[in-house]
């Protein structure tokens, strides 16, 4: 139950690779697109999974593994915390679950989630990735008889949370970009939806730009020290 009092300030938050890689987790943002020795292309593209799905399934097979042990870190918690303060919506381009383990109750994932897969034929139905199909290989089956994938929109796919991602957007009463460098789109675009009064916060270590709003307040700083910088302004005298 989302126990957020409707009168209390809207938060919008856009969270990207940075905000992951405090927990230790692979990005590819600062690598020249490569991922863990990968030509993201090859591994994160629906170009990529017709031409050799299984080096797709082996490449998030080894993401998975990777996740074990992964914790949220206390910019995460330190964002759940702001719901006391706040009613807070996190549009996430990370397809891991830390947001949510550390207490945030709305978040809406961009580009799918990590340990959950789907069927080639359908985009919507979900499996839990655990058991046998936890690792995946060409040949494992959906329910419907289809190939098994992960749940996860490659570039080159639609990305249907995108309209509840600009719905939030366009009430937001303040909005935050933490951990992305505003270059992936169609998530770079959702500033363009922060209405006109909303503050526009920035936290990146290093600069950032956006034409959309030329105005954003940036906290030159990594996710935690510079959730740790935000949390105090955005609670003084709460």
């Amino acid at each position: 139950m989302n126990t957020q009092s409707p009168q209390r300030p809207y938060l919008v938050v856009l969270s990207g690779a940075g905000m992951s890689a405090e927990s230790g987790l692979s990005t590819f943002r600062d690598s020249d697109g490569l991922w863990a020795g990968h030509d993201v292309q090859e591994v994160a593209s629906i170009e990529g999974w017709y031409r050799d799905p299984q080096c797709v399934l082996d490449f998030y097979n080894q993401r998975r593994r990777e996740f074990v042990g992964a914790e949220p870190n206390e910019g995460h918690r330190l964002l759940s915390r702001l719901e006391e303060y706040y009613r807070v919506t996190i549009v996430t381009q990370n397809v891991d679950d830390l947001h949510e383990r550390a207490g945030s109750s709305r978040v809406i994932h961009l580009h799918g989630e990590l340990m959950k897969n789907r069927s080639v034929r359908d985009p919507f139905t979900t499996y839990p990735a655990e058991g046998a199909t936890r690792e995946l290989h060409v040949g494992d089956l959906a329910p419907d008889g289809t190939q098994l994938r992960p749940f996860i929109v490659w570039f080159g796919e639609e990305v249907p949370e995108m309209i509840p991602a600009i719905e939030a957007t366009e009430e937001a009463d303040l909005f935050l970009v933490i951990g992305t460098s505003l270059e992936v789109y169609p998530a770079a675009g959702l500033l363009g939806y922060v209405p006109a009064k909303a503050p526009v916060y920035c936290i990146d270590p290093k600069p950032v730009r956006s034409s959309y709003r030329p105005d954003l307040i940036h906290i030159q700083a990594g996710a935690v020290a510079g959730m740790r910088d935000l949390y105090a302004r955005l609670t003084e005298g709460r």
